[in-house]
Formats: structure tokens, sequence, C-alpha cells
């Protein structure tokens, strides 16, 4: 019998079970009543239509399978990217030495955190909480200890930033924000900004911005991104500044996996060489898909409307029953659950109504006795305007039947 392989990454062990799989072991072994279509509102999937310029482009450059990519990208990619920064924020950034092309924004805060931290045992990320798990996970595999920073629900979701200490703030090397927040979907504010930007300054740690629900929003006004909020506060360097963001939500292109990191020149050069050691060069076809996307706004504009017009009609539904609103961006709703569980409300409503929701303690860490998370479910409306409807119209069902308002 070969030997059992002991030597393995001990950080490994370490890494929490991801939400998904929780989810599926929460609803292992039940039967869902079968007189109920399966809808799924569980994984931020988009399931929109892929905008047939990026199938075109894909069609129209085969060649570019024959050659190796660049690391860096080509420079008509880093060109489209700063155009689109330029457009979309009003900010000038170098293509040449502030963009670098990822393989999606979830792949890019892994690796972007494995550049940053430097294996002190005593770093420090900051974290908001709820969160999404690829920062945990950064951070734990960078050997570096987590704070959870909560969110407010009073105050529209803000994380509470001044509940971290100073001592916490002084080991502290990364900081992961998500504007607009998942699961949440608030929304930084310039004097948000201002605070990190103060406190980065202080302390010298770094700020990586997930912004990869950036283009879906519901008012007249676009959500501040971080490198517009350091243009405005006189920042032009970005300094300690890198921002991510992605095709998966802007143009329905989860399996293209493209994005890219924009920022500080400082930072952005030794992630390149982390990339180019790490093989993480964005294919060729990829690029030329992405250039059409990112030189187009007609379907960004198209998708926007869809979603609106899904959150429209499906958030006064549900707010018949459960304490949920419109958020300020992003693709979820944030609800609270009669009774407190989220669990069991999860599991009954799958097996009673066949829908499928994710309980909001999954997304969430318990600090000090406290789960933000817990008693809320995340519901992403991302199918179709008909079965999201019909998803809600089944949990205003669920909700009257077993979560009886009192007389």
């Amino acid at each position: 019998m070969a030997p059992i392989i002991s030597a393995m990454n001990p950080q490994l062990s370490r890494l929490h079970p991801y939400p998904f799989e929780r989810l599926r072991h929460l609803l292992a072994g039940v039967q869902p009543n079968p007189n109920y279509k399966p809808v799924s509102l569980g994984i931020g999937e988009p399931r929109h239509a892929t905008p047939e310029l990026m199938i075109e482009a894909l069609r129209k450059h085969p060649s570019e399978l024959a050659t190796y990519p660049a690391t860096a990208g080509s420079p008509e990619f880093r060109q489209a990217c700063s155009a689109w920064l330029k457009r979309r924020y009003a900010v000038d950034v170098n293509p040449d030495t502030e963009v670098l092309p990822v393989n999606g924004s979830r792949e890019a805060l892994f690796a972007f955190a494995q550049t940053v931290l430097d294996g002190n045992p005593q770093s420090i990320v900051v974290s908001p909480n709820p969160f999404y798990q690829i920062y945990e996970g950064a951070a734990i595999l960078g050997k570096a200890r987590i704070h959870y920073a909560p969110s407010l629900p009073n105050k529209n979701f803000a994380v509470d930033w001044d509940s971290v200490s100073e001592d916490i703030w002084h080991h502290t090397r990364l900081l992961f924000v998500c504007s607009p927040g998942n699961p949440t979907g608030a929304v930084m504010p310039l004097e948000e900004w201002q605070k990190l930007f103060a406190l980065s300054d202080k302390y010298g740690f770094v700020i990586a911005s997930d912004e990869c629900y950036s283009e879906i929003y519901f008012g007249n006004s676009a959500p501040l991104g971080g490198l517009q909020a350091a243009a405005l506060l006189g920042r032009s360097d970005f300094k300690q500044l890198v921002c991510f963001t992605s095709l998966s939500k802007r143009s329905n292109a989860p399996g293209l996996r493209s994005g890219f990191v924009a920022g500080n020149a400082a930072l952005i050069a030794p992630f390149l060489r982390y990339r180019t050691y790490h093989g993480s060069a964005m294919g060729g076809l990829v690029q030329q898909a992405s250039i059409a996307a990112w030189n187009d706004e007609t379907h960004v504009v198209q998708n926007r409307a869809l979603y609106k017009a899904k959150f429209e009609q499906v958030t006064p539904l549900l707010a018949q029953v459960m304490d949920v609103a419109l958020p300020d961006a992003g693709f979820y709703l944030w609800a609270a659950v009669p009774g407190g569980d989220d669990e069991a409300f999860a599991r009954d409503l799958f097996t009673q109504y066949n829908v499928t929701v994710l309980p909001g303690r999954y997304l969430a860490r318990e600090v000090n006795g406290i789960n933000p998370g817990q008693g809320r479910i995340r519901m992403a409306l991302v199918a179709q305007p008909e079965e999201c409807l019909e998803a809600a119209r089944r949990i205003v069902q669920f909700v009257q039947t077993h979560y009886p308002s009192p007389s």
C-alpha cells in the first residue's frame, strides 16, 4: 500500500467549507415537493444571455489559440480597460503600468493577497462580515490572521470600521472591501473611502477593492468606485489601492473568466511578477472577446434594465411578509427571515416549495457570539423574470402558511 502523504500545506485544513457545500449538506436527503418545478435563487450565477458581440469576437480570432499569451496582456486589451475606466469613472489610468488582465476577480483576489502578505503570522487581513469567502481563504493560505468587521443593518449594511481597534489596524497588511457589497448590495460613499484612505496612510496597509457588481444598480447614479474615490480625493497615484472587476456580472460571461485589476503601479508591478510565475496569463481569444465587451455599453444598459425590472416586481412582493428592501446595487436580496432561523427556513422552503435560497450564516463568521448573517437569507435574482416571480410567490405562501402574523 502506498504511504499516506502527510506533507501537505497545513493551512489547507484551516479552510472552511464553501457556502454551497454547506447548503448541499443541509439539503442532503431532502425530497422536495414534486408538485413544484425547482427554482434556485441560491447561486449568484448570471443567467442572462451573453452578448452576441463577444461570441462573434471568439469566432473571428481562432488564430489566438496558436500563441502563448503575455501575462501582461495585449496593449489593446489594457487600452480597452483604461478607456472604460475613463468613461465609467472619469479617471486616468496608465494602461502600461496600472492595468493587468486577470482570469476573473475571484482568482485575482486570492492571488493578490499572496503578493501582499509576507508570511508573518502576526499580519492581519481585515474583511467585512458577511463576506465573499475568497477573502478568508486568501488570508488563511497567506498565513495571516483575519479580523471580521461587521455590517450594520441599521446603517444600510455599512461596515462598522470604527469597531476595528487601533491594535488591529497596526498589524493590518491587507483590507478587503466590497462595494457594491456581497451579499448586502451596500455601496460605499465617498466619506467612507476617505476614512479608509486615512487609515491606510496611517498604518500602511493595502486596500483591495472588489467591484464586480458595479454595473448592476437601480438608481440614477452609478456606484462610486475605489479609483474614482481616490481621484476625487486627490490621490491620482491610487496609493496603496488596487481595484478588481470582471465581465461575469457586467456582461453575463462567467464562463469566460475575464476581468482586470487597476490601481497603484507600485502594487501592479509585483503582482505581474507573481502572475508570471503562477502561469495566470489570459488567453488571446479571451482577450479579444473581452475587448469587444469593454468597448460596448449598450448590452450593459440592457442587462441592468432586466435586473431593475425583476427587482421592482419581486421586492415589494416579498416585503409583504419579510424584512427586505431594494439594495443599492448588485443582484441579491438580503432578507431577514421570520422566526430567525435561516437554516430551518431554507430547508423547509426547499422541502415544501422546491425553492433554493442560501442561509445567511454561511456567508459570515461568528464573532463575540454574534453571526451577522444569521437570521437572513441571500436570494440571487439571476433567473428569468417569471421564474423569479414564481419563487417569490411561493416564498410568500410559505411564510404566510408557516409564520402567521400574531392576531
